[in-house]
């Protein structure tokens, strides 16, 4: 486990958690802008299976949620594993905003149009 590196890959909206180079997970979401301040809709966050166990979705999370409120950017969970982990990380608390109609409507509008490309 001494090659688990993780990266934010801007171009398709998730962090990423690689062993030696090859994605094994990923913390998936949407940049929304409602008219306020930008946002990240994180809606799903999956580690391979054969990596389970090993606390790999937490440390995902971490990166991603630090990096996230570092760009001055808001959280909205969507994501189960995102929701319970706030949950038990009361430090993000100010960054997180709660789950809108808005939220929701757009993202199933993104996640529609990628599915048609």
């Amino acid at each position: 486990m001494s090659d688990i590196t993780i990266r934010h890959n801007a171009e398709r909206e998730r962090f990423e958690i690689l062993d030696a180079g090859n994605v094994i997970g990923k913390a998936a979401y949407k940049a929304y802008d409602g008219g306020g301040s930008p946002q990240r809709i994180f809606y799903h966050t999956v580690v391979n299976e054969e990596y389970g166990g090993q606390g790999l979705a937490g440390r995902l999370a971490t990166v991603a949620l630090d990096e996230t409120v570092a760009a001055g950017t808001g959280i909205v969970p969507v994501c189960p594993f995102i929701k319970k982990f706030l949950a038990k990380h009361p430090e993000y608390a100010g960054s997180v905003a709660a789950v809108r109609p808005a939220h929701l409507e757009f993202l199933d509008t993104a996640l529609a149009a990628r599915t048609r490309a």
